[in-house]
């Protein structure tokens, strides 16, 4: 280990337990919860196995009023849940860790969709706009004595379950804790509204009897948001501040943030510790240890936030999603493996669709027990020899590192000149330089791979791949962006898509002219269509983007950010218009009309862009496969679509496609389910509630 990070391996002590080094894991959603208690368990468990000191859960939630679901989320609702948190304190400390629960209620911003109880909140407010249509059930000092009692039992069944660390969770603007000390929700006259000392009163109550509950079996953590960073009635700087004297000594550890939601903010809008300016106070008002966060991707990012002294423990989500083992590279002076984060938020957006966790950068994460998939280890090679790869974006990069791994004898085919497929042109845009990380990852573990052979400016034909001698053959030729229009929204091409001034997305990536004023439709709703309009408006470009979907990047929602993609086109002075497509191309204009009905309109256009669906690149695959006799006489035992190259996706999909390709050769024929499935047995009959309400 290089000698600058040991302060990272000092043991801290928190409480009457002891973490055995400085690296974090802060509680972050996985999409499993108590839904797949086996699929959580073992992804926890990894994170411990890769070195991480303390290893929290998600939000978990203490009582039926505070319902996260869809979502799934932890759960300690009753005693049947112990069992299910059990299997991930056993994962977590069998390697070492501490292992700690997040309990929560999510007060006015419960979905209480399962429950269909009434969500809680100290003030009226109205129900979530996706949820049941309604308004939250108002506290008064009976509910506020029983949800004192709901948290104090919460704590008791996490401490039974085995957790070390038990948590008041005053974060993320989404518990009943922020409702209270947020004015723009408690607007209450009583003991509990008005001034921070009295918006502050049940964090308090609580913070002093889970404190008591714990009684030395447990340590508490207050997770707490110092500064909502927004404008109006938000929790402000000098609450936040105003909160931690008050409370200084009373917890265990303070595991601190600031920017409510927008603490998961994506790469596009803050980078490596964006966060220690605001919570860097926290640390010289209190003698107890502080974590904090801010997208901490590198060992030196997180050493300097130790050694400024901002924290005493590195606080990581996405950075231990994206390499589990990254405290053990540290240690083991491996540096150099660590898959850095690339802050695109596809993480968290599986959680917000509800699905286990997934990653760019890290395919086999939320697999480790479906698939049984570890992050560092794969089997080594089968009978085969000689694997062909042709084509060297996301999926062919991964294919042909992973099937190295392995130990095959691997040659990489690209027909450009570079490595990196549609990555080199995304990652130049603006914003999305970090998104380079997938590449160069792949191709700094290719590099030293003697068993990987790698030919640039080679573009292959039927002929040359059938000649090769390969085994297997993997086809990652991509896709390229259509310039017609179909996408979403048009299932045919826009009339006057062919003419001159009309571009696609990926020929103005390419560097095609352009002259303003520009038209951008945007149907692909996601990344690339805003980060255009961004690029071509800071070269002077009078650019208007239109959509038919209700927000520009209107994806980016999953992940948190569209808000912020959204905003920045405004303050860029880049007119929006959606709710329209364009109907038509005329030299010079483009006609839009509204989705529901909104009349015809025209606007001046001397470049048009149009950013709508991919065209899989598959011209190979089906040439190859015209003639399978060929294939056979070739030797080829098995020919193979990845990634773009046969359903263009998200750069997570294609990594994945690659990776799951590489495992399976020379493997038994795949089943028609290729993972394990956790669900309730048919004969499992609970016994009914006791009392309603109970």
């Amino acid at each position: 280990m290089d000698e600058r990070y040991e302060v990272l391996f000092t043991p801290v002590k928190i409480g009457p337990v002891t973490a055995k080094n400085r690296f974090y894991q802060t509680p972050h959603c996985t999409g499993s919860g108590i839904t797949w208690p086996h699929t959580l368990a073992a992804l926890r468990g990894m994170k411990a196995e890769g070195g991480w000191g303390v290893v929290n859960t998600e939000y978990c939630s203490i009582h039926p009023t505070g319902d996260p679901g869809p979502r799934p989320a932890g759960r300690l609702w009753h005693d049947e849940d112990i069992k299910a948190n059990a299997l991930t304190v056993e994962a977590i400390k069998k390697h070492g860790a501490l292992a700690g629960c997040e309990t929560t209620h999510t007060g006015a911003f419960g979905h209480n969709r399962l429950t269909r109880m009434p969500a809680i909140s100290p003030s009226p407010r109205p129900t979530l706009p996706k949820d049941f249509y309604g308004q939250t059930q108002v506290m008064d000092k009976t509910d506020i004595a029983a949800f004192r009692r709901w948290h104090r039992d919460g704590v008791q069944r996490a401490i039974t379950a085995g957790f070390d660390i038990v948590f008041v969770y005053v974060g993320h603007s989404l518990t009943i804790f922020t409702d209270f000390l947020s004015p723009r929700v408690n607007q209450r006259t009583d003991e509990y509204g008005g001034s921070v000392e009295n918006r502050a009163r049940l964090t308090r109550e609580v913070l002093e009897e889970t404190m008591e509950v714990a009684d030395g079996k447990a340590a508490v953590a207050i997770r707490f948001c110092v500064d909502e960073l927004i404008d109006g009635d938000g929790i402000t700087a000098e609450d936040g501040r105003a909160v931690v004297e008050m409370l200084a000594e009373v917890p265990d550890l303070w595991d601190v943030n600031a920017g409510g939601p927008d603490d998961m903010a994506t790469s596009r809008f803050e980078k490596e510790g964006w966060e220690e300016p605001h919570i860097a106070f926290v640390k010289q008002m209190t003698s107890k240890p502080v974590v904090g966060c801010g997208r901490y991707t590198s060992p030196d990012g997180m050493l300097a936030a130790v050694k400024k002294g901002v924290v005493d423990l590195v606080g990581c989500a996405r950075a231990s999603i994206a390499d589990p083992f990254l405290p053990n590279k540290i240690r083991e002076g491996r540096t150099d493996d660590i898959r850095e984060c690339i802050g695109c938020n596809i993480c968290l957006s599986s959680h917000s669709l509800n699905t286990p966790l997934r990653c760019t950068q890290n395919p086999t994460m939320g697999e480790e027990w479906r698939r049984g998939w570890h992050p560092e280890v794969i089997p080594a090679k089968g009978a085969s020899e000689q694997i062909l790869v042709v084509g060297a974006g996301p999926a062919g990069l991964e294919a042909a590192r992973a099937a190295g791994q392995r130990g095959y004898r691997v040659a990489l085919a690209e027909a450009g000149t570079e490595l990196g497929g549609h990555l080199n042109a995304l990652s130049r845009l603006p914003r999305l330089n970090e998104w380079a990380r997938v590449r160069d990852w792949r191709v700094g573990q290719i590099q030293p791979m003697a068993n990987v052979e790698v030919y640039l400016d080679s573009p292959m034909t039927a002929d040359q791949v059938l000649e090769f001698g390969a085994d297997h053959v993997a086809i990652a030729t991509g896709a390229t962006w259509r310039k017609d229009g179909v996408g979403h929204y048009h299932v045919r091409p826009i009339p006057g898509a062919d003419k001159s001034h009309v571009i696609s997305a990926g020929e103005i990536m390419a560097g095609a002219p352009v002259a303003g004023p520009v038209v951008i439709y945007d149907d692909d709703r996601y990344a690339v269509g805003p980060a255009l309009a961004e690029m071509l408006r800071e070269a002077g470009h009078d650019v208007t983007i239109v959509t038919p979907a209700p927000l520009i990047s209107h994806w980016s929602d999953n992940g948190f950010d569209q808000h912020r993609v959204q905003s920045t086109l405004v303050d860029l002075g880049i007119p929006i218009i959606a709710g329209h497509a364009v109907t038509a191309i005329d030299d010079g204009q483009v006609q839009i009309a509204g989705v529901f009905g909104e009349p015809d309109r025209r606007l001046n256009a001397a470049t048009v862009v149009l950013v709508a669906m991919r065209q899989a690149e598959d011209g190979l695959y089906a040439e190859l496969t015209a003639d399978r006799v060929k294939l056979e006489v070739a030797g080829i035992r098995t020919l193979t679509r990845v990634g773009d190259c046969l359903a263009p996706g998200l750069i997570a999909e294609a990594v994945f496609a690659g990776h799951d390709w590489a495992r399976g050769l020379d493997g038994p024929e795949r089943p028609m389910l290729p993972f394990r499935i956790e669900q309730v047995p048919a004969d499992f009959e609970p016994p009914l509630p006791s009392s309603a309400g109970s």
